[in-house]
């Protein structure tokens, strides 16, 4: 996967799918585009390893249509595929491609791209350790490759060891500062780990939410038109902590700057959404920090402009908690 976490897939199946395949299931359902290799396509080995991804890319495809016929199928037809007659058909393709790239890797075991493609889909079809092993190997074949870094650390990410992770997006990051994937990532893992960025970093708490926030800015800056880049910067500020105050106003003046900073961010987002759904989503985002700032007359616009029935309960919560807090007597 090119994505950390924001990018971990969440599967709808029918029947939950096993643990073996499911990612595999999950992207082929999900068409999402999978960058495997920043290879050197004038290399002769190409034309061979191209070969390998191609049949890949027909067995992702053609998993995706099984998982199609077979829920357009109801559980109790006859005709539906049990849990374990797809799963072993699902296993047979995929077995085809993995012999595919294992002979790859063998006739050229210099070949960093090639390992790096069959990581990818080592971690599609469940073998994280497995994808590990050809990512090492690759970063010590082509050290000056950035997707190779980028992809180690997403595994080292998803398994561990997490202090792994940071060195590693950090590599990626160095080797292509243009590229706002491999910071996002960076980004994401510093956030989320936090106590083990805290460790890495020798620093506090602080420090670590304005090393994510200055990565994510980053990204902003390099894809200012990206929604689901704006939406996740406007997120990570429910982490980050008002700045140090010595008295009461001063800390009222931290609490309004951080939160009028963070519904600034949800407005470039709410500018980029394109739908209904992502837009209701960032008025309820709006009508929270509207509540941290005593702002009722605004918190409740915001909260009647939802309306995906997605929302309802979201919605119906916030307009409790506005109800309460509106009432009583100012502090």
């Amino acid at each position: 996967m090119s994505d950390l976490l924001v990018g971990a897939l969440s599967v709808i199946l029918s029947t939950n799918a096993p643990a073996a395949f499911s990612n595999r299931v999950a992207h082929a359902a999900q068409s999402i585009p999978l960058p495997r290799t920043g290879a050197d396509t004038s290399d002769p080995r190409y034309a061979e390893l191209r070969v390998v991804m191609e049949d890949d890319d027909a067995a992702e495809e053609e998993i995706g249509r099984w998982l199609a016929e077979r829920d357009a199928l109801s559980p109790e037809d006859p005709r539906r595929e049990s849990d374990l007659a797809f799963r072993r058909r699902v296993d047979e393709r995929n077995d085809r491609v993995c012999k595919a790239y294992e002979a790859i890797v063998r006739r050229h075991s210099q070949y960093a791209a090639a390992r790096n493609a069959f990581a990818a889909f080592l971690g599609e079809t469940g073998d994280e350790p497995g994808a590990i092993a050809q990512l090492e190997e690759a970063s010590r074949l082509d050290p000056g490759d950035p997707s190779i870094w980028n992809n180690l650390a997403n595994h080292y990410g998803h398994i561990g060891p997490i202090e792994k992770a940071f060195p590693a997006f950090e590599k990626a990051v160095a080797l292509n500062p243009f590229e706002p994937v491999y910071r996002y990532n960076l980004g994401t893992v510093v956030f989320l780990f936090r106590k083990d960025a805290m460790a890495y970093y020798r620093c506090d708490e602080a420090e670590v939410f304005r090393r994510a926030l200055d990565h994510y800015k980053e990204v902003r800056r390099l894809r200012p038109h990206n929604f689901r880049y704006a939406f996740d910067f406007a997120q990570t500020y429910y982490g980050v902590k008002p700045g140090p105050a010595d008295t009461p106003e001063g800390r009222k003046a931290s609490e309004r700057s951080l939160a009028e900073t963070a519904l600034a961010a949800w407005h470039e987002a709410l500018a980029l959404a394109d739908n209904d759904q992502d837009r209701d989503g960032i008025f309820l985002h709006l009508a929270r920090w509207h509540l941290r700032l005593g702002q009722w007359d605004a918190a409740r616009t915001n909260i009647a402009l939802v309306a995906h029935p997605s929302l309802a309960e979201v919605k119906a919560r916030l307009q409790r908690n506005l109800d309460e807090k509106s009432t009583q007597p100012p502090r």
